[in-house]
């Protein structure tokens, strides 16, 4: 294993679905493009927003061989999402990595369902680590999983070898995450994962974000998590304020669909489907996105 220093912005990528329900991966491979020539430091593939519970261990395979392919060649890292609610089959998923082109860490989701304590999760990541030939991003997001990390358990983690980082979406920029930007060691990447908080949490010495919101306006949010990487508050907010409406809007319902809606009407994924049980977005919630997207693409990165 080798360590990593991750900084930027990640964009963890759609899953475009063509009209028989196959995957598009020319679509996927030219969003990856995209997302890189805009700035992106990175992708990150098989993330929630690439509705990885609902695909196939054969397309799972498939999008990291797409991903690993762009990033190879572009030069850039590839993190790669591995973990499930079981540790048997995280290790397995973590091992596939071994040989994969450009991936430089997994996104190690939290034990979901299970509920296990704070304890145990953090023995359930030092025991993958211990077998992972990658360093881990433990994705921390308590919404979803049922479960969260409290600073104490954050902490031990960012003490452990094959934990390079997280990702912190807990719906805040709360004590705990401020408690584990002020004591993490200096190469323990907290990447913010909610994508209204952004801005502040890097400010406050965050290492970058995994937003999924990224997938437009990229350069946008490339330049506000810049201007955060430098401490330049004054530089760093007019990008936030004219992003915020924009990242309200792609999550007024479940993600991605709000998304994928606007993707589709851009031209860019050739149909906005998501996979059941999600729905598609409603007419007036994609509408509404793609007016908060045009608005925050009409103000100059100058501003």
């Amino acid at each position: 294993m080798t360590a990593v220093q991750l900084r930027g912005v990640y964009v963890p990528l759609v899953t475009p679905f063509a009209d028989d329900g196959s995957i598009d991966f020319a679509s996927l491979q030219r969003l990856a493009h995209e997302s890189l020539d805009a700035g992106a430091a990175g992708l990150v593939a098989l993330a929630t927003t690439g509705e990885v519970t609902s695909l196939t261990e054969a397309e799972r395979a498939g999008v990291v061989q797409a991903l690993s392919e762009v990033s190879a060649d572009r030069g850039t890292p590839l993190i790669v999402g591995a973990a499930t609610n079981d540790t048997a089959t995280t290790v397995a998923r973590h091992e596939a990595l071994a040989d994969v082109p450009a991936v430089v860490a997994s996104l190690a989701v939290v034990p979901y369902y299970v509920r296990p304590s704070e304890a145990a999760i953090v023995a359930h990541f030092e025991f993958v680590s211990e077998r992972s030939p990658v360093p881990l991003v433990v994705y921390n997001i308590p919404y979803r999983t049922g479960r969260g990390l409290g600073a104490a358990s954050l902490l031990e983690l960012a003490a452990i070898l094959g934990v390079a980082g997280i990702k912190q979406a807990v719906g805040s920029l709360d004590a705990d995450t401020l408690t584990v930007l002020a004591h993490a060691p200096p190469d323990f990447a907290v990447l913010g994962g909610d994508d209204a908080f952004l801005a502040p949490l890097v400010l406050m010495g965050g290492a970058g974000a995994v937003a999924a919101s990224a997938h437009l306006c990229t350069d946008r949010f490339v330049a506000m998590i810049d201007a955060a990487l430098a401490g330049d508050a004054a530089h760093a907010r007019p990008h936030a304020e004219a992003l915020l409406p924009l990242v309200l809007a792609l999550f007024a319902e479940p993600s991605p669909a709000i998304l994928k809606a606007v993707l589709h009407a851009e031209g860019r994924i050739s149909t906005p489907s998501v996979r059941m049980p999600l729905a598609a977005a409603s007419s007036a919630g994609a509408d509404a996105a793609l007016a908060a997207f045009r608005a925050a693409s009409a103000v100059t990165l100058a501003s």
